[in-house]
């Protein structure tokens, strides 16, 4: 039995998506029973959130308990911050479990996980020198910034301590947070992109899966991503403008009105956060799907589903989205002009969709992700101190 931990951002994104389709993979393809042992950050006051941050974590009693009662094997990881911390994990060895860390984004190293702030990458804090980010308040609050700074610099090494192996979505992400000075013990890292069950004909395949032409696809280029700085909305808007090609942009988060004003005249329609049935519609009427991003994505879970779904993608040459998305569709990241004649490319070739789609499956069809899995779940068997 699989017991999955993840304390839920204030905003959901990709990473909750990923967690669901783990659980999804470990039960039917693992043929394994699978829990989740979730915390939600919107429920937690500042105050408390704090408080648990400089703790290490609160009630790391729930995580033995829930260890217990479900006869857990193996308790997987994914987001500690603010509620678990380097206690749930020390409960759950201490109950029994081998620990699995699943390391989505750079937040090991990093207050606001993604390394980029104030309009540009950014790599200033390093291992637990996290100083910096405090200073730059990256958070948007000055005492978030202090909590999560410090957080990092007192536990960052115990979190580390109590994980038999760790999972990265990337060999990008693993060496970029080898040079900002991540304390992991590398040969306990390996490398799994996350599983696409529309892939294999598993949970909602019609609304990730094969794309259908009877919807009409080609109608627009379609941006998925969360309304912010780094993922580089700004730039596809510019860049499908430069083209004549209508964008629709799905998503959520702080900059949806400065891209509305952003748009002015252009045809571009921002959808805001939907459902995966209205989803599924939009990239079935897409011509092409665009990853504009500006920060070093650590995989790129939106490149990687509409390339599951058939569709042409163009992105930027950024993070690990190069290992994911080939030569000819990308452009620099930030570069309109370049991203706009990328975006020309993919649509002229025929067969950009399908090598994409063949792509993906290579890396992320769910029995090849569920054979590195398990892989991975044995590992812990190696204990460690």
């Amino acid at each position: 039995m699989v017991l999955f931990l993840h304390n839920r951002y204030r905003t959901t994104g990709g990473e909750e998506r990923v967690v669901d389709d783990l659980m999804w993979l470990v039960r039917e393809q693992l043929g394994e029973p699978a829990e989740l042992l979730t915390r939600d950050s919107s429920a937690l006051s500042r105050g408390a959130a704090a408080a648990a941050l400089l703790r290490g974590g609160a009630h790391p009693a729930d995580v033995s308990r829930a260890v217990r009662l479900a006869g857990a094997r193996v308790v997987h990881a994914h987001n500690l911050q603010p509620a678990f911390g380097w206690r749930a994990l020390a409960a759950a060895r201490a109950a029994g479990a081998r620990v699995v860390l699943h390391l989505h984004q750079y937040r090991l190293v990093c207050a606001i996980g993604v390394c980029y702030t104030r309009g540009a990458d950014c790599t200033r804090c390093h291992g637990r020198r996290t100083l910096p980010g405090v200073r730059l308040n990256c958070r948007g609050s000055a005492g978030e910034a202090l909590a999560y700074g410090a957080a990092l610099a007192l536990w960052q090494r115990r979190v580390v301590a109590q994980a038999h192996a760790v999972i990265v979505p990337s060999a990008f992400a693993r060496e970029r947070l080898r040079e900002l000075g991540a304390p992991l013990r590398w040969e306990r890292v390996h490398v799994l992109p996350p599983p696409l069950p529309a892939l294999s004909g598993g949970p909602g395949q019609r609304a990730r899966g094969e794309r259908s032409r009877e919807a009409g696809a080609g109608r627009y280029a379609l941006v998925v991503s969360r309304l912010a700085p780094e993922k580089g909305i700004d730039v596809a808007i510019e860049a499908c403008r430069r083209i004549g090609l209508p964008l629709v942009v799905a998503g959520e988060g702080p900059e949806r009105q400065a891209l509305r004003a952003r748009a002015g005249a252009a045809d571009v329609r921002i959808a805001g956060r939907v459902g995966e049935q209205e989803l599924a519609r939009l990239r079935a009427g897409a011509a092409i799907a665009v990853v504009p991003s500006r920060s070093a994505e650590t995989f790129g879970l939106a490149a990687a589903e509409a390339m599951a779904a058939g569709v042409p993608v163009a992105a930027s040459r950024v993070g690990a989205l190069p290992e994911l998305v080939e030569e000819e569709a990308l452009a620099p990241a930030g570069d309109a002009a370049a991203l706009a004649r990328a975006i020309t490319r993919q649509l002229s070739d025929p067969r950009a969709g399908e090598r994409g789609r063949e792509r993906v499956q290579a890396m992320c069809a769910p029995a090849v992700v569920a054979s590195g899995l398990a892989s991975v779940y044995r590992c812990g068997d190696e204990r460690g101190p």
